[in-house]
């Protein structure tokens, strides 16, 4: 309804519009670290009534002629939708790149002209990724149903397979474009949902040593507690001081931006300069994490960004990307490519999502839950609600 203010309010139940729709009676959905960008103002394209969420999951209760007749899914079935819309078919679709999907995002004009070429449709995330409706609602309406949703056939609950959604691929993803070698270091920053499945995905993907690096106390405990990192609070401690030291003085081998836009700390000249030219809107991210991780990353290693960025940064660091030979990676999650392969995971032990929920509240409380999130009330890592 405007920056900083949601609402909850009766809407017209989605349809089928497409033959490929499934209509999703919606069991579980959650508050996304990059639905604050939206809440906040920062992504341009929002319009006053759009319905928000982009991770969520439930039973399908309606499908398309298509989509039936595919055979993938039916009536009952218990589904996560990935938030990427994805048509299975184009060529970024062919080589398991489904958030740059050509043929999801029918603002693909809109989008051309803030990024240079269109990318995929998501759910509830403004009209440059297509004005669709989101899954914070009861129902949604699901495209390309023979392509996007992962059914569930075990007896799972729902909280342990709802961030295959988004959160704990886009981790795993941020750890996958690292290349981790057995005895590698990895440092994170930021210690929010994506960064805690960044650390475990490290991990699981053959690092020795993962250094988290955030503000909040409960949250660098969680990353020590259930995913094994050591702790920096950066208000605590020089950052880069105590990265060489972690590393003989090489630096992490990779590090991984999980923070993005809204970063909290930097250089106080620099912080100041990004303030005003936020202010006049000559500049949209704050992009201290990402800085510090370019500066603080060993020559020749890798930073992965997997934090939400939506513009233009100054500052930017690029003498120091180009003379120490370093790489950076970066995207959108290909949710669909990771959903099965880490619900396998999810079923064999090796990884149990839920350690990461801290608020439960109905659909109906969603205006609390937003400002729960923003303000960090309550120490609050991630908001989980129910329609």
């Amino acid at each position: 309804m405007g920056a900083n203010k949601v609402e909850v309010r009766d809407v017209p139940d989605p349809k089928i519009l497409n033959p490929r729709d499934a209509i999703v009676r919606v069991t579980a959905t959650a508050i996304c670290g990059s639905d604050l960008h939206l809440y906040d103002g920062y992504i341009p394209t929002m319009e006053k009534g759009d319905i928000l969420g982009h991770e969520f999951m439930g039973e399908v209760v309606e499908l398309g002629e298509r989509a039936a007749k595919s055979g993938k899914l039916r009536i009952g079935d218990r589904v996560v939708v990935p938030f990427p819309i994805a048509c299975g078919a184009c060529l970024a679709c062919e080589a398991e790149r489904y958030s740059l999907c050509e043929n999801s995002n029918p603002n693909a004009a809109l989008a051309e002209r803030m990024f240079g070429y269109p990318v995929a449709g998501v759910y509830g995330f403004s009209h440059l990724t297509g004005g669709y409706a989101g899954g914070q609602a009861e129902y949604a309406r699901v495209p390309f149903a023979d392509v996007g949703p992962l059914k569930i056939e075990s007896d799972l609950a729902d909280e342990q397979v709802l961030f295959l959604s988004d959160i704990l691929p886009t981790g795993y993803m941020g750890a996958e474009m690292c290349d981790v070698k057995p005895g590698d270091s990895v440092a994170v920053w930021g210690a929010g949902p994506v960064g805690q499945f960044a650390i475990l995905s490290a991990y699981l993907l053959g690092a020795e040593d993962v250094i988290v690096i955030d503000r909040f106390p409960w949250r660098l405990e969680m990353a020590q507690k259930h995913a094994g990192a050591t702790a920096i609070n950066y208000e605590e401690t020089d950052v880069e001081a105590a990265l060489k030291e972690l590393t003989a003085g090489r630096g992490p081998d990779a590090c991984i931006d999980a923070v993005g836009m809204e970063a909290h700390h930097g250089h106080p000249l620099i912080e100041a300069v990004d303030k005003v030219k936020l202010a006049v809107h000559i500049e949209t991210e704050r992009p201290h994490a990402l800085r510090q991780a370019i500066t603080c990353c060993r020559s020749g290693g890798v930073v992965s960004v997997v934090g939400d960025y939506g513009g233009f940064v100054d500052k930017f660091p690029m003498g120091a990307v180009m003379n120490r030979a370093l790489t950076i990676r970066t995207g959108q999650c290909h949710v669909q490519k990771y959903m099965r392969p880490l619900l396998g995971h999810i079923e064999a032990g090796r990884i149990d999502p839920t350690f990461v929920i801290t608020h439960r509240l109905g659909l109906d409380e969603a205006p609390l839950g937003y400002e729960t999130f923003k303000h960090k009330h309550d120490e609050c890592v991630k908001v989980v609600l129910k329609p």
